[in-house]
């Protein structure tokens, strides 16, 4: 289809990282845009800030008469959204209107531009947020679609052009397909979403059918380790993109990158740990082999200032830590985990922890477990169900059980400040992909009060 004879564009699940992004290009882009949501948020906010109609009842009634028109309205919806909606049942019954999935939108707005996309199971945020930043301060005409929220646009998009586009590639319902870059990169193929694939082969089948989807002429990028063939990248191996000599200074890396051609020197990154370390490496190489002139993009990457809920600091005092992070795979924690104890070696840690989906949980009890018991203490809420029904025996009591460390309590959200304050430790983390990201702001609130 061509979107360029759209006029008004309906969400349905407009509040959602990456549908949010998509509402936000089509109004920068003079279309009439407005969406339906389950609950009000601070994204969901901010799109009415910026005059699009949001509301919060699933209803047909509450749907603009303009929005009625199948010939120039397209609908856009997300896979979370259930089936028996009532909003999506509508048009999806009346075969006039076209209705779209978020992953098919965004493979029909990057076909005609030079894309460049992130893939894997951990990190496709952060490092397509840093990919855009560094082409967008070597002045390329870009939009970049973010899953996050970045720190140094305050948004989930990044636009000066549309001659470049920069995306996410998706895994989760193998929505990654829709797409045919120009160069793409593969961060990791941990097996996730276990409740879509079955099991891990599946998993591994597509990304090598992604891998398949490049452009002719195009290029990809691998983790060193990884069973695909392309470009490699890594920290301080023999990878065709290297971070070498890596220190900490004041709190930031400083290391030099060894390209295929040339080594970089004295690098500065700002992000602790080493998967965003790695991140970094990969953002970098995609934007050399673009062409991005190598000076400007040592520079370009120490001004990044990383993704809201990707280790973001809520508190840095001498005297307490409060850090935030969307972790929600084993995987992930145990990053996280390395980013804490390098950064603050020998403090108490106290993590927060809210497990995302019945099926993540159940498929990696045993992994959350050995995650979670490498801090000094646990607290444990009840499993985010986000868009699944409970599993017989899959709860969280279940989980905490499996935790090999004495210093675990299963609380409720309502407790989570009150226990924080019993604690001594020194450095707080709340970690998950649910709604607990809604408590930070409480949390923070109060530990600010109490200090």
């Amino acid at each position: 289809m061509n979107l360029n004879h759209i006029h008004n564009i309906y969400f349905i699940g407009i509040g959602g990282i990456g549908m949010s992004a998509l509402a936000r290009y089509f109004h920068a882009n003079h279309k009439q845009v407005a969406g339906y949501d389950k609950t009000s948020t601070e994204i969901t906010d901010s799109l009415i800030d910026l005059g699009i109609h949001v509301h919060f009842e699933d209803s047909i009634a509450n749907v603009d008469d303009s929005y009625l028109n199948y010939e120039t309205t397209l609908v856009v919806y997300t896979p979370a959204i259930p089936k028996d909606h009532k909003e999506l049942t509508y048009f999806k019954n009346n075969k006039n209107f076209t209705v779209l999935k978020r992953s098919e939108v965004l493979g029909l707005i990057t076909e005609h531009t030079f894309c460049l996309a992130v893939a894997g199971t951990h990190g496709k945020t952060t490092t397509t947020s840093i990919l855009g930043h560094l082409l967008y301060e070597c002045d390329v005409k870009l939009t970049a679609f973010l899953g996050g929220l970045s720190e140094n646009y305050n948004s989930n998009l990044i636009i000066n052009g549309t001659d470049v586009s920069v995306v996410e590639a998706d895994e989760f319902d193998r929505s990654f397909l829709t797409l045919s870059p120009n160069l793409a990169c593969i961060t990791s193929m941990d097996a996730d979403h276990l409740d879509i694939y079955g099991d891990a082969s599946e998993l591994l089948k597509s990304f090598e059918d992604f891998s398949k989807k490049i452009k002719p002429k195009g290029k990809l990028f691998i983790r060193n380790g990884l069973p695909l063939k392309g470009i490699t990248y890594g920290i301080e191996d023999d990878s065709d993109y290297s971070a070498q000599n890596i220190k900490i200074i004041n709190g930031a890396y400083v290391f030099d990158v060894k390209t295929p051609k040339t080594t970089l020197e004295r690098v500065l990154f700002n992000l602790p740990g080493r998967h965003n370390l790695s991140n970094a490496i990969i953002a970098l190489a995609m934007a050399v082999e673009y062409g991005c002139p190598q000076p400007q993009l040592v520079k370009a990457l120490a001004s990044y200032k990383g993704v809201k809920r990707r280790f973001t600091y809520q508190i840095k005092t001498k005297d307490l830590v409060f850090i935030d992070d969307y972790a929600h795979h084993p995987e992930e924690i145990n990053a996280v985990h390395q980013a804490i104890r390098e950064m603050y070696p020998n403090q108490k840690v106290l993590a927060v922890f809210q497990p995302h989906l019945y099926s993540r949980t159940q498929d990696f009890v045993d992994d959350f477990a050995k995650s979670l018991s490498q801090f000094d203490e646990i607290l444990l809420l009840d499993i985010y169900p986000a868009r699944e029904l409970p599993i017989k025996g899959v709860t969280s009591d279940w989980l905490m059980q499996k935790i090999n460390n004495k210093n675990k309590q299963l609380i409720s959200k309502q407790e989570i400040v009150s226990k924080i304050k019993e604690s001594r430790a020194q450095i707080i983390l709340t970690i998950g992909a649910g709604d607990i990201g809604e408590e930070v702001k409480h949390i923070k609130k109060a530990l600010s009060l109490a200090s």
